[in-house]
């Protein structure tokens, strides 16, 4: 993990990397769904009192309100320890990090495919194959929303599970391992 080391990120890299939950401040943890959706929903204000165009607005809110949303749809009886979702951002800084202490998405994608063995595969085929970790239902567009949507708008991303990654940086993108074992999902998001 080489990107900038915002005080947001070291903070959910931190949350993440614990052995033992805790608790973060009320304002950057979201519980249940309804908390993530209601700072979601604030989000677009902020982003819009930063300067930043509807548009923008409301693709940024739609990005992280996929990647937090499927935390909750794919750990519900999964959670390592603690349920929820880490969800801050720096609008000065331009940058949203969101993280779970989940299954991650290695056992996710096994339960569709179980012969995917390493999660630098199963991030792959999160987010270019449409494929969903909760089967039988017809779903899996999600992170390919995520992907094209950063792409498009010349944005970063850093998302990382298992001891693995997936960066789009100036509108390239790396599959990566990683020394660091990530248990759950870290998204970091640049704009």
């Amino acid at each position: 993990m080489n990107e900038n080391k915002l005080k947001i990120i070291q903070d959910g890299l931190a949350w993440i990397m614990r052995n033992q939950a805790e608790l973060p401040p009320s304002q950057i943890y979201c519980e249940t769904r309804d908390v993530f959706k209601a700072r979601l929903d604030r989000l677009i204000p902020e982003l819009q009192k930063a300067k930043q165009s509807d548009s923008k607005s409301f693709l940024l809110s739609a990005v992280a309100g996929e990647i937090g949303n499927n935390s909750f749809d794919h750990n519900l009886g999964h959670w390592r320890d603690l349920a929820g979702v880490y969800f801050s951002f720096d609008l000065t800084r331009h940058c949203i990090v969101l993280a779970d202490r989940g299954q991650g998405i290695l056992s996710t994608i096994k339960k569709v495919r179980p012969e995917i063995s390493n999660a630098s595969e199963a991030l792959r085929i999160a987010f270019t194959e449409k494929i969903s970790g909760r089967a039988p239902e017809q779903r899996g567009n999600g992170l390919k929303f995520v992907r094209r949507v950063i792409a498009e708008q010349g944005w970063e991303l850093y998302f990382y599970s298992g001891n693995a990654s997936f960066v789009i940086k100036e509108k390239k993108e790396f599959f990566q391992e990683e020394k660091d074992n990530i248990l759950g999902v870290l998204a970091i998001i640049k704009f």
